[in-house]
């Protein structure tokens, strides 16, 4: 069966290898990205392409009424557009596109997830990171702050510290929104699962641009992990289509671990970060 799915930051990295994915299992994807994707888009069939900017509340509309307009029903969304956590990043700007562009490409596209789910199921894969838990002193504040649906509150508090800081927090706030909220009536309740991927060091434009980072760049280049080498985007891609496919039909809430064992060499015995504390979410 020939499905719809809906992929952001489709442009490079995750995103493409997803889409690249999908579409070689013959479905159609509908790729979402800040750019127009031009000849990148290889052999994408016209008009499949959307160009918006999910890190503001109007973008944010403009992708989702113009995925409505190229389709009814959606089966899966996988919003894989975000921005690292490097120097210069502007951490209000991090905090709104990663979180809520992702959770507002999703929920504005719920009617057509809802109408997939009614027939036989739907899905939604969030990128959150393994540096949830392997990265200690995050700003737990901001990542509070996403799940009060207050972004201007969150983009306050991430401008009080770095992007560093900031990134882990916008990615905790990704995977624990889709386990609050994928176990209520509105999500699977309509057949809509939701669920998150944690992947660690990937070898993509993005991490290419942190190795370069003066400050950065001499921590990731000592990055640890039990395969000894970084991951690829399709490796990624491979759960990602996985937890959208009706095999992963039991999986709601989940954050699966896609890092090449990082987080059992940091945590052998239990992962640390997920505990928030006292801060009122």
């Amino acid at each position: 069966m020939t499905k719809t799915y809906v992929v952001s930051g489709a442009a490079s990295g995750i995103g493409a290898a997803t889409t690249d994915l999908l579409r070689a299992q013959g479905h159609r994807v509908v790729t979402v990205d800040r750019a127009d994707l031009g000849s990148d888009l290889g052999s994408a069939p016209a008009g499949e392409h959307v160009t918006a900017d999910l890190g503001t509340p109007a973008g944010r509309r403009a992708a989702v009424a113009q995925v409505q307009a190229l389709t009814d029903v959606v089966h899966g969304v996988v919003p894989a557009a975000g921005i690292a956590g490097m120097t210069g990043t502007d951490p209000a700007l991090l905090m709104s596109v990663n979180y809520f562009g992702a959770v507002g490409l999703v929920r504005g596209l719920h009617p057509q997830l809802a109408a997939a789910g009614a027939d036989g199921g739907a899905g939604v894969v969030f990128l959150a990171s393994n540096s949830i838990t392997g990265m200690p002193g995050w700003t737990v504040e901001a990542a509070a702050a996403c799940l009060r649906d207050d972004e201007d509150e969150a983009r306050a508090v991430a401008a009080r510290g770095k992007a560093v800081m900031v990134y882990p927090a916008s990615k905790a706030a990704l995977a624990w929104w889709a386990r609050r909220e994928g176990v209520k009536p509105e999500w699977i309740g309509a057949g809509i699962r939701l669920n998150s991927i944690a992947p660690g060091k990937v070898t993509t434009a993005m991490t290419a641009e942190i190795d370069a980072d003066p400050v950065f760049g001499p921590l990731q280049r000592d990055y640890p992990t039990a395969i000894g080498r970084d991951g690829r985007p399709d490796e990624i891609a491979a759960p990602i289509a996985f937890l959208l496919s009706d095999a992963a039909s039991l999986m709601v809430g989940t954050c699966l671990y896609v890092d090449g064992g990082t987080d059992a060499i940091l945590h052998p015995i239990s992962p640390e970060g997920w505990a928030v504390g006292p801060v009122e979410i």
